[in-house]
């Protein structure tokens, strides 16, 4: 059975040919960051605090001492990285500048805890909890949901997905849809395979920034919170844009197409494709 994740569905509808390269190709030309780095150790030092405040007590998670678990994450991602690809996956003046970041975005989530994750009738399912969803053509869709948790009150479920941003999300960041609907379609998922009622999931991303606006006039914050419109025409929008992407890229034994796949090049696109510009891809913008 093939597995599929929401990454192929994003890179396939942004531009068929660099998923063929590498998802059929399997040519991998992606250098390490620094960014990509930053956001694992992020997550899993977040979510290792929401465990414990959620699992043991809010007291206990407080004792965390989350500046030098991201010490350490980032740490441990920097070897791995370095090992995968024989080369420093940033600099040392880099670690230290989203270090500092990074302590600044847990000290003030530890700050404004109750503003954005509440204990009282409030109940932690999991993090990384797995999805795993049969579709046609013997193909399985997998990913995995950041936090999910529950309101016992009103039997009512928020699943959020953790991002790391430079100053947060734009208004053109949120009209993304190809940014967007990944929670979307999770939602759908999730109700499909733990039975929840569909009308009682809700979706956040919960956007943590790096830095602050200069000289503003007004009052920031480090973390963003974004809902998307996730009623019925919009979780439409995105089956069918799954439903899609299964017919145009797999045959009906589930096995990758590879035939009249071609680039549909977009400087949004392009920007950050390995493949632009190389000899693989002739077709790309140049940025």
């Amino acid at each position: 059975m093939n597995r599929i994740s929401y990454s192929q569905l994003s890179m396939f509808s942004e531009c068929p040919l660099h998923w063929k390269l590498k998802y059929i190709d399997d040519l991998a030309l992606q250098e390490p960051s620094i960014h990509l780095l930053f956001g694992t150790a992020m997550h899993e030092v977040i979510q290792t605090w929401l465990e414990v405040m959620y699992h043991d007590s809010i007291k206990n998670a407080n004792k965390l001492n989350l500046e030098q678990r991201l010490h350490d994450k980032m740490y441990e991602r920097f070897q791995i990285d370095k090992e995968a690809y024989g080369k420093n996956p940033c600099t040392l003046e880099e670690m230290k500048e989203f270090f500092n970041d990074g302590v600044a975005i847990l000290d003030f989530v530890k700050k404004r805890r109750a503003d954005y994750f509440s204990k009282r009738g409030y109940k932690l399912i999991g993090c990384e909890v797995p999805i795993e969803v049969d579709m046609k053509k013997n193909i399985k869709m997998v990913g995995y949901l950041d936090i999910v948790i529950l309101d016992e009150f009103h039997n009512t479920l928020k699943i959020y997905d953790i991002k790391t941003s430079t100053r947060g999300w734009n208004k053109w960041m949120k009209k993304d849809e190809n940014k967007t609907q990944q929670l979307l379609l999770y939602k759908q998922f999730y109700s499909k395979q733990y039975n929840h009622p569909i009308d009682k999931i809700e979706v956040e991303y919960f956007i943590v920034k790096r830095k602050l606006w200069e000289e503003a006039m007004f009052p920031q914050k480090r973390v963003q919170k974004f809902s998307p419109a996730s009623g019925t025409v919009s979780m439409n929008k995105v089956a069918k844009r799954l439903d899609t992407f299964l017919d145009l890229a797999f045959d009906d034994r589930g096995e990758r197409i590879s035939e009249n796949i071609i680039a549909t090049p977009s400087k949004k696109a392009c920007r950050f494709c390995e493949f632009n510009q190389t000899e693989y891809c002739n077709s790309g913008i140049k940025i």
